[in-house]
């Protein structure tokens, strides 16, 4: 069992490496089979390493065979639990399914295409995997440097090109804090390890220092993560990256940032700052309510559909934020279902606008008005419909039981407004996508003028097709039919939220997890599973009723949003918009502003 973590990240790395060696043998199918099937076997054997974690079990290779001496770490360890299983296991099911996708999407790719996904794929599953805080980094940075790549593929073109730059110049800046910022812990503990980190912090109180460590390594992370306000390079880098590469970016990348977080502060900070939760609570909860709130409002403001599903992405990144800021298990083990159900159903949304792409050459909500009404794209409607209904949480789907637990733990820690917020925002981003596939699909509601210039931006950005086509390949449409099943039918998975709670819990348990690192074993309290009530089917009611009407006034509303005061909100959207101006200076400056608040807001509240 313990070569089988060490295999999912070396397989696809090798295979990349065969591929890139072989570029004048194989044919375009041979290499479409060699991906998909790489990344089939490391969806298997992350599949198997999670069914091995279930119950508790940690899973610890030390590389090279480098095992601890009277407690102490002198090698690199992967470490497996249940949760770094689970993301890793989803990161290979999205890149699966986005490699079958890619197989007929584009007329002609070369094998570098397929490397860098492989690439991607075995640096999101080491870092879901590891156990060493710098190899969190090398990994984090391989997939940088491949989600930098793929970004530009097409780089002959303009709108790649910048939308790189600004991805690359923010998230490396990103990086150098989170470097910086495990620098400074190394001086500290003279520890890499995250469990002897966790051991050696947890002895004394914080300091100056530790705090400003703990600041630098999360804002590295939640730049990943796209959080306000260090998101803006996510909804440029959508806008130009191909669909199958934003099928990975939002469907896994940007979570595994918040992942990251959460690991680093309950195996190496929990201890140390359990004195100071409630101020971390605090901070965290109201960066992610506006993270949630500034995505939602920005997703509903868009006709670019990628943009629209990146803004979508940016606000379920707020709500998952708040859910690992209240610092519960069942605010974790809510963000664990809600991040599957949202993962699966945001790259099958991806796919259904790649297939519009590929269809009809443009990605604009008002230019593609009724386009989707043919019969042999009916199906494409049904699941951007049911997309929308994913991402307003109705009672009963995978992300609504995500929102109930997240919903459940704010009133227990003494936040009754936030289930308020996170109903909003959940209708806010489903009823943009209820109301694009009306638009699109049922050809209903105006269609503005194809001179407005986010027009003109989504003919510029949506360029990565030739021309349009006549048919839609059934290796685009399957993929996105099956994750979206996926995504409806996770939470009625017998004992899955269940699992998701216990393995919470375990992830929570940093003293567990320093013994089963360091000493061989450990034992995991059980936890009480949560019930659903009346509450949560009211705010999901809510929500689903939200989001019908976000879409309804957005199709046929125009005259009442006419008559209605809205001068000042007009105004506030409007600097908002320009608030996302597309120049890197303006995002790096506001990455500085994070860092300041945060690093400020960090040394009172922790020293």
């Amino acid at each position: 069992m313990t070569a089988l973590a060490p295999l999912a990240v070396a397989i696809p790395l090798l295979v990349a490496a065969a591929l890139t060696a072989t570029d004048f043998l194989g044919g375009r199918a041979v290499v479409d089979l060699a991906a998909v099937a790489c990344a089939a076997a490391v969806t298997v054997l992350c599949a198997i390493l999670l069914a091995h974690t279930l119950g508790g079990h940690v899973v610890v290779t030390w590389l090279g065979g480098w095992r601890p001496k009277h407690g102490v770490a002198v090698g690199i360890s992967l470490t497996v639990d249940t949760l770094g299983a689970g993301m890793a296991t989803l990161a290979a099911v999205i890149v699966t399914a986005a490699l079958v996708f890619a197989a007929r999407y584009f007329e002609a790719v070369g094998h570098l295409f397929h490397a860098l996904m492989l690439v991607f794929l075995a640096a999101m599953a080491g870092f879901a995997l590891t156990g060493d805080l710098f190899n969190m980094f090398v990994f984090f940075e391989l997939m940088s440097a491949a989600a930098y790549a793929l970004t530009a593929y097409r780089i002959e073109e303009r709108g790649p090109l910048q939308g790189a730059i600004n991805f690359a110049i923010t998230n490396s800046i990103g990086a150098f804090m989170l470097l910086s910022g495990i620098t400074l812990i190394y001086a500290r503990t003279g520890a890499l390890n995250l469990a002897q980190i966790g051991v050696a912090l947890a002895h004394r109180p914080p300091d100056a220092l530790v705090a400003v460590a703990f600041a630098l390594i999360l804002i590295g992370f939640l730049t990943k993560a796209a959080v306000v306000p260090m998101h803006f390079w996510l909804a440029d880098a959508h806008a130009v990256a191909p669909v199958p590469v934003c099928v990975l970016f939002s469907g896994v990348m940007v979570e595994l940032g918040l992942f990251g977080a959460a690991r680093v502060y309950w195996t190496a900070f929990a201890g140390a700052l359990a004195p100071h939760a409630a101020g971390v609570t605090h901070m965290l909860v109201w960066l992610g309510v506006a993270t949630a709130l500034v995505g939602g409002v920005m997703c509903v403001a868009q006709r670019h559909l990628k943009r629209l599903l990146a803004f979508s992405t940016v606000s379920h990144m707020g709500i998952f934020l708040i859910g690992l800021a209240l610092l519960s298990d069942k605010g974790v083990g809510g963000v664990a279902v809600y991040v599957v159900g949202h993962g699966l159903a945001k790259a099958s949304l991806f796919m259904c606008a790649g297939v519009l792409l590929h269809r009809f050459a443009s990605i604009d909500e008002h230019s593609l008005r009724g386009c989707g009404r043919r019969r042999d794209l009916a199906l494409v409607g049904a699941i951007m419909a049911a997309g929308g209904i994913v991402l307003a949480a109705v009672p009963m789907l995978g992300t609504f039981f995500g929102k109930s637990l997240i919903e459940t733990a704010a009133l227990e820690r003494g936040y009754p407004w936030l289930p308020a917020v996170i109903t909003l925002a959940s209708a806010l981003t489903g009823g943009a996508v209820l109301r694009a596939t009306g638009r699109v699909f049922g050809g209903w509601g105006p269609a503005d003028p194809a001179d407005d210039p986010e027009a003109q931006a989504a003919v510029e950005e949506g360029s990565e097709t030739v021309a349009p086509h006549d048919r839609t390949p059934v290796t685009m449409v399957l993929p996105a039919l099956v994750l979206m099943v996926a995504a409806i039918v996770a939470g009625l998975v017998p004992g899955f939220v269940r699992a998701a709670e216990h393995a919470a819990a375990h992830f929570r348990d940093h003293a567990a997890y320093a013994r089963a690192v360091l000493e061989g074993g450990a034992r995991f309290a059980d936890v009480e599973p949560s019930r659903l009530t009346a509450a949560d089917f009211l705010y999901g009611a809510a929500s689903t009723l939200g989001a019908v009407a976000v879409a309804a006034v957005g199709l046929f509303g125009r005259g009442l949003v006419e008559r209605l005061p809205l001068t000042a909100p007009g105004r506030a959207l409007a600097a908002l918009r320009d608030l996302h101006s597309g120049h890197v200076g303006d995002y790096v400056t506001w990455l500085t502003v994070a860092l300041a608040g945060l690093g400020g807001i960090f040394a009172l509240t922790l020293t």
